[in-house]
């Protein structure tokens, strides 16, 4: 079914990949273009980012066209063409440099309530990208045969949302939503506040956002949610932090999808999680084995990953039911070996060169094992197949020469080493301030032969240049056996959706918003590889002795258990598709049109 209302979508990532929000719109792009054709476009800023994803095209011989060419004429920088993802969408994206906004400050200030005389070089560069979209909408709205349908612009973020007060107060004819993925001033007393949660109705968000120096980035995006025909927010976790912090409860709630396709293995999960498990045991042969070893069919690999907040992603709860782990496993006598990837991004000044060496002789290893199987296969057939008359097998150590074994010595005891394997990876800058490290430290949790659980701290994201994996990241999520996202703040979380995608069970936590919408859900739990941790209601204690037992019940599962574990786990993520969810999104603009017949998402 297609829309005959025209959509223009504004964020700050439109080509320009930021963070979750890029995600956002980039994987609901297919259902979105699906629906309103050629009525779509993306609004964005032109950024040395945008020219690895943006094709230029001729102007359209249209009202879209003719305002572009009038602001053309007056100085601004404007870039038309084609987003190159998939669904290609129109896309018109804004050069914010080089035009003088002091009177436009003035006038927000005025009209919006913005002190914008003093700001930061992003809020700065916000302001001038909003000028430059509010003068394109203020033009087009003059083009009377361009509104044959509604018009409706999709704001998302503080980032996007400056001209939403202008364009309410001088009444053009748009119907306009606003949508906070999370608040600005929401993670910074999330991730300062132990006790945020109990903390937030009291809140003085004037006086906080003055405190962390974000009053003017807090007052645009009071200003947005207020102006907007619509105000929508991702999850139901949110709601609290908007009213409270933006002083407007959410109209609508819009989940954040993915595009399942992008994902789908078409029943070879257990296949591609065969493959590239092997791709990461020679990573942990490298890292491990020069000090000691484990049996590797014994052995299951779990991960968390995403920005390095340590108590806003539960990597602090994650550690500590680690702790706990090792010491139930040690109990029970078990023979399984979990090592534990937290997959962060920190300031580094290089890979560890002790990692890189061991990295490196292992593959020198492989490489000679590799030459001595061939040389001696080889001898082996010519012996064979020239004493056919003889049954009896002959000493395999007798077609290695010197050479080889002379070789194979030399790199064996440039390997082994009395060393622990480290920790982390890299050398991080100011390592001792690091929460990681210092829990690490602190627990003993150091990679200790007799431990059952090991710790491998990557604090780069993986990708295939990288030396030590040579793998894109969701290969290596492919390769895994468990995410973990205990969350404490997290609106949303794509990580262990993006996991079940990918066929590999996950926990999450009812304090972010994918775990708190799928326990809303008749048709998540357990069984469909999603644990949903009780954080809301629990203690600290408390919630990390049930992950820690999660865990343990995950490890001593049986391979058939957890096979069919991670096929339910892929099915189970289709509901999370954009083809699911984008009717959420349809639901606000029929809302803010007036449509009370809901349509079909075909």
């Amino acid at each position: 079914m297609k829309d005959f209302r025209k959509l223009f979508e504004i964020s700050w990532e439109v080509c320009n990949q930021n963070g979750g929000i890029y995600t956002v719109i980039r994987s609901k792009m297919p259902s979105v273009t699906e629906y309103f054709g050629q009525n779509y476009y993306a609004i964005g800023p032109f950024t040395s980012k945008s020219r690895g994803e943006f094709e230029y095209e001729d102007l359209p011989d249209d009202a879209v066209g003719e305002v572009i060419r009038e602001m053309w004429a007056e100085g601004f920088d404007i870039h038309y063409g084609t987003w190159l993802i998939t669904g290609k969408p129109r896309t018109i994206l804004f050069n914010y440099t080089g035009k003088d906004t002091s009177d436009f400050k003035y006038h927000l200030w005025r009209e919006a309530g913005v002190d914008s005389g003093s700001i930061s070089p992003l809020a700065n560069d916000v302001v001038s990208f909003g000028y430059a979209v509010y003068v394109f909408f203020k033009k087009l709205a003059s083009k009377k045969e361009f509104f044959d349908n509604e018009v409706m612009l999709q704001f998302h973020e503080w980032m996007a949302g400056i001209p939403l007060p202008f364009i309410r107060n001088e009444k053009m004819p748009y119907k306009t939503v606003f949508t906070t993925h999370a608040t600005l001033l929401g993670r910074y007393l999330a991730f300062n506040d132990p006790s945020y949660y109990s903390r937030l109705p009291y809140v003085d968000w004037h006086k906080e956002a003055v405190h962390f120096n974000i009053l003017a980035e807090s007052q645009i995006e009071r200003a947005a949610a207020h102006a907007a025909d619509s105000f929508t927010t991702v999850s139901q976790v949110m709601c609290d932090e908007c009213k409270f912090l933006l002083g407007r409860e959410p109209d609508h709630i819009t989940p954040n999808g993915l595009n399942i396709n992008k994902f789908t293995s078409f029943y070879k999960v257990e296949i591609l999680h065969q493959d590239l498990k092997n791709k990461i045991h020679q990573f942990i042969r490298g890292h491990f084995f020069g000090s000691y070893s484990f049996d590797l069919s014994r052995t299951l690999y779990f991960f968390t990953s995403g920005r390095y907040e340590y108590k806003n992603k539960g990597f602090d709860m994650t550690l500590e039911a680690l702790a706990r782990l090792n010491h139930k496993l040690k109990m029970i006598g078990s023979d399984v070996t979990v090592v534990m990837f937290f997959i962060t991004n920190r300031p580094c000044h290089s890979i560890n060169p002790n990692v890189l060496n061991t990295r490196g002789i292992m593959e020198e290893l492989y490489k000679n094992s590799q030459q001595i199987g061939k040389e001696v296969g080889d001898k082996l057939f010519a012996h064979l197949s020239s004493n056919a008359g003889h049954s009896q097998m002959p000493d395999l150590n007798a077609f290695m020469n010197e050479t080889m074994r002379f070789r194979v010595k030399r790199t064996l005891q440039s390997w082994n080493t009395d060393t622990l394997p480290p920790v982390v990876t890299h050398n991080i800058i100011d390592d001792h301030k690091d929460d990681i490290l210092n829990f690490i430290r602190s627990s003993g949790l150091i990679n200790k032969k007799e431990d059952r659980v090991k710790i491998v701290y990557h604090p780069a994201f993986i990708s295939p240049d990288n030396p030590l994996f040579g793998m894109e990241y969701s290969e290596f999520v492919r390769g895994c056996h468990l995410g973990v996202f205990p969350s404490y703040y997290e609106p949303w979380g794509y990580t262990p959706c993006e996991a079940l995608a990918s066929g590999v069970p996950a926990v999450t936590s009812d304090l972010a918003g994918f775990g708190d919408y799928v326990e809303n859900l008749t048709s998540g739990d357990e069984d469909r590889g999603i644990k949903v941790l009780h954080r809301r209601e629990c203690s600290f204690d408390a919630a990390a002795e049930d992950l820690a037992n999660y865990m343990l019940k995950y490890a001593t599962s049986t391979s058939s258990e957890r096979i069919m574990l991670r096929t339910r786990a892929e099915d189970y993520a289709i509901e999370f598709d954009w083809k699911n969810l984008i009717r959420y999104y349809f639901d606000a603009y029929d809302h803010i049109c007036g449509v009370k017949e809901k349509k079909t998402v075909i």
